[in-house]
C-alpha cells in the first residue's frame, strides 16, 4: 500500500507551480487488442496512467507486465484519454517503433466531442505549442519560442450545441488536441484544463479517444491496423 503525506505533497506542488490533483483508483480493465512476438496493442480507460506517476503506481504498463514481462511504453495518453496504446515486446521492436513515432509514420485517428458547432466540415489547426510556466501541467500556444504542432480534423456529426470529430495529430505535443481545440473556440466537453465552465461541465470525463492507429510492422514489414470505438 502507498501511504502519502498530502499537505507535505500538496505543499511541494504549489512551490513547483504543478498539479497536485491525486486521480481517483481505476477500475475499469484493459482490454487485449493484439499481440505478437513484436508488439503489444491495448485498449486503456479514461482514468488510468500511462505510466507510473510520482504517487500513483497503477498504470497500463505495470497492469500489463504480468502478462508481459518484457513490455515497453512507446507512445502514451493522458491520464483522462481513452483508447489505443502501443507497447514494445522485444528489443527489435522497440528501436524500429521509436523510429516510426520519430519519422511520423504512425497514423493516429482520434474521437472526440467538443463545445458548438464547427461550421467547417474539415480543417487544418497550425499552432505552435510550449509549456505554461506558470500554470503546470498545461502547455500554451506560443508563436516565439513554441514547437510547430498541426492538427487536422473532420466533422462526423453535428449536434445542437455539439459536434463529433475525428483528429489526425500530425505531430504529438503534449495536450496538443485539447489545447489546439480550445484555441480556436471549440474545447473538448470534460476537459479540466483548458475548457470554460460550461463545456467543463458537459462531460463526467474527458470525451477524447485514440480510436485507430496504423503503422507497418516494426519487425515485418508489414501494414498494421487497429481500431477501438468510443465509449461516449
Amino acid at each position: 500500500m502507498i501511504t502519502l503525506d498530502y499537505d507535505h505533497y500538496t505543499l511541494m506542488c504549489k512551490l513547483n507551480h504543478s498539479t497536485f490533483h491525486i486521480p481517483p483508483p481505476c477500475h475499469e480493465s484493459l482490454r487485449y487488442v493484439h499481440y505478437d512476438d513484436h508488439i503489444l496493442v491495448v485498449e486503456k480507460p479514461a482514468g488510468l496512467l500511462t505510466v507510473p506517476g510520482r504517487v500513483v503506481k497503477d498504470c497500463v504498463l505495470n497492469r500489463v507486465l504480468g502478462d508481459f514481462p518484457a513490455a515497453i511504453i512507446v507512445h502514451r495518453l493522458d491520464l483522462d484519454t481513452s483508447g489505443l496504446v502501443v507497447l514494445s515486446l522485444s528489443k527489435q521492436s522497440v528501436s524500429a517503433m521509436n523510429r516510426l513515432f520519430r519519422e511520423r509514420s504512425i497514423q493516429k485517428t482520434y474521437t472526440a466531442l467538443v463545445d458548438g458547432q464547427v461550421t467547417a466540415c474539415d480543417g487544418s489547426i497550425d499552432l505552435p505549442i510550449a509549456p505554461d510556466p506558470n500554470h503546470r501541467p498545461r502547455q500554451r500556444i506560443d508563436r516565439v519560442s513554441g514547437k510547430d504542432a498541426l492538427t487536422r480534423f473532420e466533422v462526423v456529426r453535428r449536434l445542437d450545441t455539439e459536434t463529433r470529430l475525428a483528429l489526425y495529430p500530425v505531430t504529438g505535443r503534449q495536450h496538443q488536441l485539447r489545447l489546439h481545440l480550445a484555441s480556436i473556440g471549440h474545447p473538448i466537453l470534460g476537459c479540466d484544463l483548458y475548457a470554460d465552465a460550461t463545456a467543463l461541465a458537459k462531460a463526467s470525463r474527458l470525451m477524447l479517444h485514440a480510436a485507430k492507429v496504423e503503422f507497418n510492422h516494426p519487425v515485418t514489414g508489414r501494414p498494421v491496423s487497429f481500431e477501438s470505438s468510443a465509449p461516449f
